[in-house]
């Protein structure tokens, strides 16, 4: 059994934000992970900025930022758990990308929740051309799951 806590920083805590839980949870099923938890954080720009020139020594927003733990516990009730890190989510960027790249603020959503996921798992990328196997993975993952909907 996986589990997913969903959190804010310097913004509300969208009213969509229980639809996150169950979407996390069939992309793990995808990747055929199972005892996983993870957290997100939807935020603003001007604190992803902040963790990125942090973390990253890159002095800008992004879209989304994979804190990776890696760390595994006993936990007396469900047993072993792995603690693979917390995804972190401008909702300012996020709706850039989606006009820029003309796509549904849902699906653009689904992609980053996707992308931090895999880069949780040990997946990275060396550019974001089509052809890397974690962007080809992340595709096909939210092509899989293109009947789910988060904002909606």
């Amino acid at each position: 059994m996986n589990r997913v806590e969903v959190n804010a920083e310097e913004v509300p805590l969208p009213p969509w934000a229980f639809r996150v839980v169950p979407f996390i949870l069939k992309v793990l099923d995808q990747i055929h992970r199972d005892g996983w938890d993870l957290s997100v954080l939807f935020c603003n720009n001007n604190y992803i900025r902040s963790l990125n020139a942090r973390f990253r020594c890159r002095d800008e927003p992004t879209d989304v930022l994979s804190f990776a733990l890696g760390e595994t516990l006993e936990d007396g009730e469900a047993g072993r758990r792995y603690l693979p890190g917390d995804i972190v989510i401008s909702l300012e960027t996020l709706a850039e990308n989606a006009r820029y790249f003309h796509v549904a603020e849902d699906e653009e959503l689904r992609r980053l929740l996707i992308h931090g996921v895999l880069h949780l798992d040990g997946l990275d990328h060396d550019s974001n051309e089509k052809k890397e196997p974690m962007l080809q993975l992340q595709e096909k993952i939210l092509a899989d799951l293109a009947g789910e909907c988060i904002l909606s």
